[in-house]
């Protein structure tokens, strides 16, 4: 597996298209996966971003006890295990195993991140008790960003035709997704 740093200030452009996520949480020695189709870029400086995580996950509750969270990109490579952990509650047990998922440990924080994605972005919860409990919206501070560079270089997203099992997912409602497509050029 191929990483990069991502400067932090350029964090936001590996969300920018709108993927659908996998958020990592850990709190003591319980570790959890989900999936997330709700997560955006907030801020620059210090770079922030939003993730909706209902109250009765599993993810959420460790997010609260720890304070911290870890946002993995998948590929259309790992749809199926993207689908399986948004259907699954890790109170039921491991989602990890089972489905074939391996993680690594971050530089910032213990939540896991995802092998065989395309971006990782570390985050600290930044506290809106409100916004959390209303609205269940969560931000999160990013301390650490990285990026495959295969598809992510200069600061920018660059899918080529020969990248189709490494395209982003975004989820469409009622269990339907696409992914990335042609990049074309606005200047």
């Amino acid at each position: 597996m191929a990483r990069q740093a991502v400067p932090l200030a350029q964090a936001y452009r590996l969300l920018n298209h709108g993927p659908t996520v996998l958020v990592g949480a850990a709190a003591g020695d319980r570790h959890n996966v989900m999936a997330a189709a709700w997560c955006m870029p907030l801020d620059f400086d210090p770079p922030k971003i939003l993730v909706v995580l209902d109250k009765a996950t599993y993810t959420r509750e460790l997010i609260e006890q720890s304070g911290e969270f870890a946002i993995s990109v998948p590929p259309r490579a790992l749809l199926s295990a993207t689908v399986a952990v948004g259907n699954r509650s890790g109170r039921d047990g491991d989602k990890f195993g089972p489905l074939g998922l391996h993680h690594f440990a971050g530089d910032q924080v213990a939540a896991p991140l995802i092998e065989d994605c395309l971006a990782w972005l570390e985050c600290r919860v930044v506290p809106e008790p409100h916004n959390q409990s209303r609205y269940d919206l969560f931000i999160g501070e990013v301390v650490a960003a990285s990026a495959d560079d295969r598809v992510f270089s200069g600061g920018r997203w660059h899918f080529r035709p020969e990248d189709e099992a490494l395209r982003t997912l975004h989820h469409v409602a009622g269990g339907a997704f696409f992914v990335t497509g042609e990049s074309v050029d606005g200047n």
